[in-house]
């Protein structure tokens, strides 16, 4: 069981000689196998609770699990693969040997985990072994990036905001190429965004932030059947969802009136 458990995490910053809290006793839980979302305006902590979750920070209170253990054992097993919204590839490497680096590092592969050449296929980036970085789109860069955080097996995938430099129509391409992914690996994912559609889309259960400091609002249970489908988009189950989730955002100010043109 891969399960995550954030049991009143809060995580303090020193800034300019004060002490800063970016999130404040936030409690959640991660199912195994799940695929669930982060949204929340910036600074409202969801960068630093998947840090958190990956064993790059430390909380200053409380605890986080993962299988029951903490999460620094998780990644001593390389079960934990990260993907952030740069790419962040070596550019003088190919898409192969960048997708190898962790094997590299790791000195091999991790039990019967995936051959790089068989991530290629997967990520459907068959062709393109042998190109640079430089020779490819934004969104086949983060097909590289998805590949190279799968190498080593992980349990979990963690994404912070992967697609959020790319078009709209390429975005929701690569949701789709994420959840097939996702449905193939079995990893539990948690994924961070700024676009409510997308975490509806994408998610079992959204969770929603709020900043200064980052605590949580509410949890929204997508109850949409897998597997997702872009005509799911304009049906009036996702819109109700994303309503419930932009309310959980915005509140009253979706009620204010506007304020009357002038001229």
């Amino acid at each position: 069981m891969t399960d995550i458990t954030i049991d009143h995490v809060t995580k303090n910053f020193a800034i300019d000689g004060r002490s800063v809290t970016a999130i404040d006793d936030i409690s959640l839980k991660f199912p195994s196998g799940s695929f669930s979302a982060l949204i929340g305006p910036s600074g409202c902590g969801k960068s630093t609770l998947l840090r958190l979750v990956a064993d790059i920070l430390a909380p200053s209170a409380g605890k986080i699990t993962i299988g029951g253990t903490p999460p620094d054992e998780a990644r001593r097993r390389h079960e934990i693969g990260f993907v952030f919204q740069d790419a962040s590839l070596l550019p003088w490497r190919s898409v192969m040997d960048n997708i190898a680096l962790p094997l590299e590092i790791a000195g091999g592969p991790i039990g019967d985990g995936p051959r790089p050449e068989t991530l290629i296929r997967l990520v459907g980036l068959s062709g393109f072994e042998n190109a640079k970085p430089a020779q490819l789109s934004g969104g086949m860069q983060q097909r590289v990036s998805i590949a190279r955080a799968l190498v080593l097996r992980p349990k979990i995938l963690l994404l912070d905001e992967p697609f959020g430099a790319l078009d709209e129509i390429t975005r929701q391409r690569m949701n789709m190429e994420l959840l097939r992914i996702w449905q193939e690996t079995g990893t539990t994912a948690i994924l961070v965004t700024h676009t409510i559609g997308e975490a509806v889309f994408m998610a079992d259960q959204v969770h929603v932030l709020a900043a200064h400091p980052g605590r949580l609002v509410t949890t929204i249970d997508v109850d949409l059947p897998r597997p997702r489908a872009l005509a799911m988009l304009q049906t009036p189950a996702f819109n109700h969802l994303e309503n419930a989730v932009r309310a959980a955002l915005f509140g009253d100010e979706l009620k204010a009136e506007p304020e009357p043109a002038h001229g």
